[in-house]
């Protein structure tokens, strides 16, 4: 009887939760409160006072897809040099770290303008000038504060500090004491109009050993990397976030400048404030310090779209590890339909391990150590991909596992997805829009990229019901215009054999 009792009261609770979660979804459009700012700055507000904090937001409707061929990475580095200071934060004398700053950028820039000419460079003036650039840097360190937007934020209360480049994004955001949020305008504003890139040098090394840990070094990245490239052969999706090697190793405080020019658009800007707020108030404060921007006069800069891909491309990727491999077919994006489609179907395939991909290939076959599949790779403001991942169980190889692969794809296109499958599918992803709901800095991620990435946060949510609406005459239709052999592109990692032992086993 406790027992039964206890669970009537797991059910009633989770009921609640349900219940609640659906009526904070329906009315979240009477509850933000959206502006734009004179200069074109969008800010979203909504108000939840069970905590006295706040959590901030501000994205840039600016990444590695809008920077310049030959400068790939500088959108990424640039989040970097935002953390450097300002001409107010970080220093001890402005006007004298100004002069130091200048002698740095412009012995550093010989320095990498000797060095590019590789077999002509002179090694005693690069002596020469290397040695003059470790001593600026060496001088400079007297007038810079490391780290003072960290301690400004932690000392007052600061939480979740963080930032990120994407391809078509940059975010940074914190979580703060609600009293604190005039502090985060200042400085944010701040490195935004005035931002100083110190340590610009030394910070490339950093960017550089950031890369050869995560992609050169890592079998996922190595991978990753070359299957986006060869997937895109012209739209800048193809290229890596932390940039191609050759261009970071020459990358200019000048190419920095540029992308930072695009920081300065309002009108690509969108600020989110969640938490215990008084929305007229936070808007006149961040009108004070955010409207003093003028408005963008420059015209977006066209990137060539991708031409549709009309046969397979396949690559193989040696490196020391155990295989692994990818499979992606071009698709559209957001706000199209068919994305709403391939939402559903990638739950199908792979979200827990009653999925399709998991049962058949890690559970019943146990071919696979694990499968995903992930809808929209590598971002969503242009094209993307349904792209799948996965890891051979040994001795099982690639091959083993993508004639398995594509058998189930098949099944997609000419079996219609029972309803009960389907129904299933569509109530975890209602459980998992419910749960993005739960904190202010979900809710604040969430309502900011929609508004910037689609211009109306509303997308967001209306999910549900664009969810409800998907069939399964809507699977296969979409399997079958876009799941095609001439659309996809294979990636397989494979281990490098030793070249020793297989001339001795030869030789026997």
């Amino acid at each position: 009887m406790l027992k039964r009792n206890k669970l009537c009261l797991l059910l009633a609770g989770f009921i609640v939760f349900c219940l609640a979660g659906q009526a904070q979804a329906f009315d979240l459009e009477e509850k933000v409160v959206k502006t734009k700012l004179e200069n074109g700055l969008t800010v979203l507000m909504v108000t939840r006072e069970f905590s006295p904090t706040v959590s901030l937001y501000i994205r840039f409707r600016v990444g590695a897809v809008d920077e310049i061929k030959g400068q790939s990475g500088a959108a990424h580095f640039l989040e970097h040099m935002m953390f450097k200071g300002t001409s107010s934060i970080g220093t001890k004398d402005y006007r004298a770290e100004k002069k130091l700053l200048g002698q740095i950028e412009s012995i550093g820039q010989a320095l990498d303008n000797e060095k590019m000419r590789q077999t002509k460079a002179d090694p005693e003036l690069i002596e020469k000038l290397a040695a003059r650039l470790k001593q600026l840097q060496d001088e400079h360190r007297q007038y810079y504060i490391p780290n003072e937007i960290d301690r400004l934020y932690t000392q007052n209360g600061g939480q979740d500090m963080n930032a990120s480049t994407g391809q078509d994004v940059t975010t940074y955001h914190i979580s703060l004491p609600a009293n604190k949020i005039e502090l985060w305008a200042r400085i944010e504003s701040d490195r935004l109009v005035n931002p100083v890139f110190r340590e610009f040098y030394s910070e490339r090394d950093v960017i550089l050993e950031e890369r050869r840990q995560r992609v050169e070094t890592r079998p996922e990245g190595k991978l990753y990397e070359s299957f986006m490239s060869t997937a895109y052969r012209v739209h800048p999706y193809g290229w890596p976030i932390l940039g191609w090697p050759e261009d970071l190793t020459a990358m200019s405080q000048t190419a920095i400048r540029q992308i930072h020019r695009k920081y300065l658009a309002p009108e690509n800007i969108v600020i989110a404030v969640v938490g215990h707020i008084h929305p007229p108030t936070i808007l006149k404060l961040i009108d004070r310090y955010f409207g003093r921007i003028p408005k963008g006069s420059s015209a977006p800069a066209v990137i060539p779209p991708e031409p549709p891909q009309t046969h397979e491309r396949r690559i193989e990727v040696l490196f020391d590890a155990n295989p692994m491999m990818m499979i992606g077919y071009h698709k559209p994006n957001a706000p199209a339909f068919e994305d709403d489609v391939f939402d559903v179907l990638e739950t199908i395939l792979s979200r827990g391990r009653t999925s399709r991909l998991y049962a058949r290939l890690v559970m019943e076959l146990q071919i696979a150590q694990s499968i995903s599949v992930h809808n929209g790779l590598p971002a969503s403001r242009y094209p993307n991909l349904f792209a799948i991942i996965a890891h051979p169980r040994h001795p099982h190889t690639n091959v083993d596992i993508e004639a398995v692969l594509l058998e189930e794809i098949d099944k997609i296109k000419s079996h219609p997805v029972p309803d009960e499958e389907l129904a299933k599918a569509k109530k975890q992803m209602k459980m998992d829009y419910l749960k993005s709901l739960d904190s202010n800095s979900q809710l604040a991620s969430i309502l900011s990229y929609y508004e910037l990435l689609l211009g109306d946060y509303r997308y967001f949510s209306d999910y549900i019901a664009r969810i409800d609406r998907v069939t399964a005459t809507d699977l296969m239709a979409a399997a079958r215009k876009y799941l095609t052999k001439e659309n996809r592109t294979v990636a397989y990692l494979t281990a490098k054999k030793d070249e020793t032992m297989e001339a001795d086993r030869h030789e026997k």
